[in-house]
This record gives C-alpha cells, sequence and structure tokens, in this order.
C-alpha cells in the first residue's frame, strides 16, 4: 500500500503524526524432525506472554465468552450423529441444541466450527492461563475419541466419508478436506497447546485414515480431486510428520501438493486472474512450512514473493484482500470498493504466513503489514457490543460492518475468528539467543525464563505513540540481552529514554533501534513514535484514497440512516445472507467528499470535517456506516 505524507495547513492539527501453524519455538521440545533450517529469531510459546488490561484485551475477552457458552454437546452433536454413536436421549430433538448455518446437520462443511475451537480453547487456555478452557478442550477431545472409535478405522469428520469420496471421484462437493484440515489442526493445538496427549492420537489416526485413502489414488485422479478447496491440510499433515518422524504424513502433506497454482510462482507469474483467495494463501503457507522442514529453497522464494506481490500490490486499505472471495486484477481495484471485500479469513492466513517469514527474515518493515492488518481488520472484525464478528469488512461508502448471530452463523470467519481473537499476543515478541525484539507496542507481559528476564509493556491504544518497557525482574547481577525496538514505518521520528534519560536511537538496517546492556530489574525504557496523518490513493483512481494516523485506519462515522432490523446483523433466514447483503445506502451517503487539511482534531483518536463527519480508527466504528474511500 502507498502512502503519502500529507503536509496539513490547518495549525489545528499535527503537522505529522495474526487453524493454527507450528512456529519455531512454540512447541521445539515436542518436535520429532527438527526443522532442516534454523530460523534467525523464534516466538515465545504463548503461556509466555500476557495481555494486559486495553484495547486487544478487551476482544479477547469478549472472544473467551462466546466460546465458553457453546455447549460440548452440541459441537460434537454431528460427529456423534453421523457415527451412529448416542447423539442425545430418544430422539434428541430436546436434549442437544443444535447449531446452525454452516454446522446445520445437512452443510456439508460441518465440524470446521469444532476446529477452530479445539485450536481456539489451546490458544485461550494459553493466554489466560485458566483451567476452563483446557477443560472444555480435554471434553471435545474425549468425545472426538469416541467418534473416531465408533468409525473403526481412524476416520474422524462431522460428516460421512462418502463426502471425501465424492471429492476422489471428481463430484461436486463442499470443500471436505478443508474440514479436515480445521479438525486435525485443531487437535494437533490441543496436544502442542494443552498437552492433550489423546489428541495427538487422534490426529495419527486421522493421518493414517488419510494414508490409506490416498495411496492408492493415480496422479490423474489427485489433480482432480485436489481442484476442490483443501484448506492448508497440507501444512496440518506437516506438522503431523514433524511432531511424530512417521514418513507416511510426509507422503500426505506432498500429495496435496498443487502444481497448477504453485508451479506459476515458482515461475515468476503473479497473475492470480480471479482465482479464489482463500483457496490460494494456505497453499503458499504449506511451502513455507516445507522450506522450513526439507530446506526447498524454491519454496521459500515463492512464498516470500507472493507475500510481497499480496501487500505490494493486491491489499486494500484495512490490510485485507478479495472481493467477493476472489482475486481481481490490482490496477482495478478502484472497480472492487464493494459490500463484500476483505473475507477476515484471507487475512487471518496471510498474519500466519508473515510469521513464518519473519522468523526467516526479522526485518521491521515485515510487520509494517502484519501491524495493519491486525489494528484495521482483525481487532475491527468483533462487534464490541455482543462479540459477534463480520464475514467481510466492506470498503464501499455507506455501507458497514454485517455481523454473525450467536446460533445460526457458523461461517468460516467466525471459526478463524474464535482463533484471531485469542492469539494477539503470539507477534509482540520474539527473540534469538542474544536478543528480544519487541514487534508490536501492545500491553502485555513476557516471561523470557530462559533468560530469567521479566518484561512488561505498557502502552495506551488511544494514546499508541508513546510506550513504556519495564523490567520486572532480572538476575541479580542483571541480564546482558539487546533489546530491539521496532520502529514503524508510519513513525517520522523515534526517540528512546533509560530511566528517565534520552539516549541516541537509530535505527539499523533491519529497522530496529538495538539497546545493548545489562538489564537489572526496575530499568525502565520509553519509546515515542510520532506519528504522521497521510493519505494511500486507492489505485486506478488518484482522486479516492484512504486515510490514515499512523497505523490506524480512520473511518468516517455516517450514521444509522436507512439501516432496519436485522442490521447491523446477517439474517440467517436468507441463504448466504453476508454475501448478497443489501445494505439500502442512501444515494446521499454513495460519495463522500474529504478535504484532509479541513480536519479538526477534537481527542486523541477523533476528526471532525467541516460538515460534521466524525473520523474515528475503523477498528473503533461499529454498528453504523462508514466512509472508508474518500473523494477529493
Amino acid at each position: 500500500m502507498k502512502r503519502i505524507l500529507l503536509i496539513l495547513t490547518a495549525p489545528i492539527l499535527f503537522l505529522s503524526m495474526a487453524a493454527q501453524s507450528l512456529y519455531p519455538g512454540t512447541a521445539d521440545s515436542l518436535l520429532a524432525v527438527k526443522p532442516t533450517v534454523t530460523p534467525r529469531v523464534s516466538y515465545f510459546p504463548l503461556d509466555r506472554v500476557k495481555l494486559l488490561p486495553g484495547r486487544f484485551r478487551e476482544n479477547l475477552q469478549r472472544d473467551s465468552a462466546w466460546m465458553m457458552s457453546i455447549p460440548v454437546g452440541s459441537l460434537v452433536h454431528s460427529f456423534r450423529t453421523t457415527a451412529g454413536i448416542n447423539a442425545g436421549r430418544e430422539g434428541g430433538y430436546m436434549t442437544v441444541k443444535k447449531l446452525g448455518g454452516w454446522e446445520s446437520l445437512d452443510c456439508e462443511l460441518r465440524g470446521h466450527t469444532t476446529g477452530h475451537l479445539l485450536s481456539a480453547l489451546a490458544l485461550m487456555y494459553a493466554t489466560t492461563g485458566q483451567d476452563c478452557f483446557k477443560l472444555k478442550g480435554d471434553s471435545i477431545v474425549t468425545a472426538l475419541a469416541a467418534v473416531q472409535r465408533a468409525h473403526g478405522n481412524g476416520y474422524l469428520s462431522a460428516f460421512p466419508e462418502e463426502l471425501i469420496n465424492r471429492n476422489i471421484r471428481g463430484e461436486s462437493v463442499w470443500a471436505p478436506w478443508y474440514t479436515l484440515h480445521k479438525i486435525l489442526s485443531g487437535l494437533i493445538d490441543q496436544y502442542t497447546i494443552s498437552g492433550n496427549a489423546t489428541a495427538l492420537q487422534l490426529a495419527r489416526g486421522m493421518g493414517d485414515w488419510a494414508s490409506g485413502k490416498l495411496s492408492a489414488i493415480d496422479e490423474t485422479t489427485r489433480r482432480r480431486m485436489i481442484r476442490n478447496e483443501f484448506g492448508g491440510i497440507n501444512d496440518a499433515f506437516y506438522s503431523l510428520y514433524a511432531l511424530t518422524a512417521e514418513p507416511r504424513y510426509l507422503q500426505c502433506a506432498e500429495f496435496f501438493y498443487h502444481p497448477d497454482v504453485i508451479d506459476p510462482l515458482k515461475q515468476g507469474n503473479f497473475d492470480m486472474g480471479t482465482k479464489h483467495t482463500n483457496t490460494f494463501i494456505p497453499k503458499v503457507i504449506a511451502e513455507a512450512r516445507r522450506y522450513e522442514l526439507l530446506g526447498d529453497t524454491t519454496s521459500l522464494l515463492l512464498s516470500r514473493t507472493f507475500f510481497d506481490e499480496m501487500t505490494s500490490r493486491h491489499t486494500l486499505a484495512p490490510g485485507c484482500l478479495s472481493d467477493k472471495e476472489h482475486y481481481f486484477a490490482p490496477e482495478e481495484m478502484h472497480r472492487h470498493t464493494s459490500g463484500y471485500t476483505g473475507e477476515t479469513c484471507c487475512t487471518y492466513n496471510m498474519l500466519k504466513l508473515n510469521r513464518h517469514l519473519f522468523s526467516l527474515d526479522p526485518r521491521a518493515r515485515m510487520l509494517d503489514y502484519y501491524e495493519t492488518a491486525l489494528y484495521n481488520h482483525i481487532l475491527g472484525q468483533q462487534d464490541p457490543a455482543t462479540g459477534m464478528v463480520a464475514y467481510f469488512l466492506p470498503v464501499m461508502t455507506g455501507s458497514h460492518k454485517v455481523y454473525s448471530t450467536r446460533d445460526s452463523s457458523y461461517w468460516c470467519c467466525v471459526g478463524s475468528g474464535f482463533e484471531s481473537h485469542a492469539k494477539y499476543a503470539e507477534q509482540i515478541f520474539a527473540h534469538d539467543n542474544r536478543s528480544l525484539y519487541v514487534n508490536l507496542y501492545i500491553s502485555a507481559t513476557l516471561d523470557w525464563k530462559e533468560n530469567a528476564l521479566q518484561v512488561k509493556l505498557l502502552n495506551d491504544f488511544n494514546t499508541f505513540e508513546k510506550s513504556q518497557i519495564l523490567i520486572a525482574d532480572a538476575p541479580a547481577g542483571g541480564s546482558k540481552t539487546t533489546l530491539k525496538l521496532r520502529v514503524p514505518a508510519w513513525s517520522i521520528a523515534t526517540t528512546v529514554s533509560i530511566n528517565g534519560k534520552r539516549v541516541k536511537a537509530r535505527a539499523g538496517e533491519d529497522g530496529y533501534i538495538a539497546l545493548s546492556r545489562s538489564w537489572h530489574r526496575g530499568d525502565s525504557i520509553t519509546v515515542t513514535h510520532t506519528p504522521r496523518l497521510t493519505v494511500s490513493p486507492l489505485p486506478g483512481d488518484e482522486t479516492r484514497f484512504a486515510l490514515y494516523y499512523g497505523p490506524l485506519l480512520l473511518a468516517g462515522a455516517l450514521g444509522t440512516e436507512g439501516m432496519e432490523s436485522p442490521a447491523p446483523y446477517s439474517n440467517p433466514q436468507l441463504y448466504n445472507d453476508y454475501y448478497t447483503y443489501n445494505y439500502h445506502i442512501p444515494p446521499h451517503l454513495q460519495k463522500t467528499t474529504l478535504n484532509p487539511a479541513t480536519l479538526r482534531r477534537v481527542a486523541p483518536l477523533q476528526w471532525i470535517t467541516p460538515d460534521g463527519i466524525t473520523l474515528l480508527p475503523l477498528s473503533n466504528l461499529h454498528r453504523q456506516r462508514h466512509v472508508i474511500y474518500w473523494s477529493r
């Protein structure tokens, strides 16, 4: 995304203003197969990093309340019913609350939410330390173990194996391997994060079944069946191989190599056409994992180039991609500012890819995209009134976020949303043997046990420019550690003070300020970034632009005129309502002009236009219409 520094003339304004994947450092002690490639930095397990009160933890708490409110019996009901085991008292209709939408018993994607929740519960347990999340995850795993025993061959799903057979025969079916990916990844997370050994046994059972199922398939059949969306099932099989050293799981991962998609990337062809975006990105994540495990540099090169291509040419202002779930020519972006842009699962997967690539090449610029997408899209996905989440992030002027419903909107983006709001802490810090990287300025604590160092990072979302880093504990003789502070691209000046005394601070080639010394308990570091107001022209139409303050995308609040119930929520009585939603935008709100120089700042993160439109961070603007791309 290209941004231009906006020079303002109005003196009242300031003139310069994340299913999981195995990442380096998060489960190393459990690996039976060590990566061929040594990462330059590793991540801390989530139980070492705790969010402190603030904007991000508020989302986490709402997420945790929603996931804990869904009964285990409801989550496993379709699994039990499909396996032919007891799913409730006689009839079952009144004893188990059935989930609706994509989890209905007649939906071919049923079971994906349970997989996502296995991951989300493990993440929530790690990041909060509260046993209730582990107990619920354990209960689901126990129930699924009975289902797998009933099938008798390692198969585990909420739908019958015949859906897999239809896929193999080339018949129409809705993404069965996609759903198996979510379940398999959830089980792996229950093992690697929550320590549930039974979950690994179930995952191995799924792997053994898949190996037997796939081993006899010829190449023509293989190529035909993988045209159907399979999510990141190959990534999950790579993880299962890394945990067990079983070659058959590696063979399963390699089975899902998609030459029609990946081979053009290897040849430098990044013309995405109108391919389905979220089918595409997980295949590249699997290539990044392939490089880590097997050392194939071709996989690394295509992953890096793909990421650079996506973030420089295909990304809309909030950090999201796609229009109606599909790519479009980047020079035609101005024709794709619709009410169906920004499928949240795509951003979720881009953040996963980002983490893999950053561990190999820890430069600050790698996190500029991560920060933009996290602060504007992921953080803003959730409705603060109910905890419900949006499938799309529409950028059409006059549109609004359309939220899920509690019982009947179990979309893919609801599933990934359960995970996203549980793992805000995962990218705040990273480390190598000598250095601690501060990547994101989000309030949190860190327990770096290996270095006997405890750190507290304090940052107020409303005044994000200034952060304080406290050494909460250190060895008696001090800890000789290099503290590396990321300098974001949006900061035009960064100052650092240690214990109240300003020090020289200049970013190195990697974009980090390196502070090397012996740190003692009570040391305090203050880092202050200077944000800037910037405009980002809309590719293909220089008369339209988005406006940022630092990393925060500013949106205009256009009120609720014309919004009738069930707005701002989806109507589950309509088929795929989120995908055909009629915003009923009043004509006078369909185009909004702005001269940024006329803005008047009225609060730390609030501006107002001469005609009375209030600008807020998009992540704080909910339950009303908005404008993201302004006209000059």
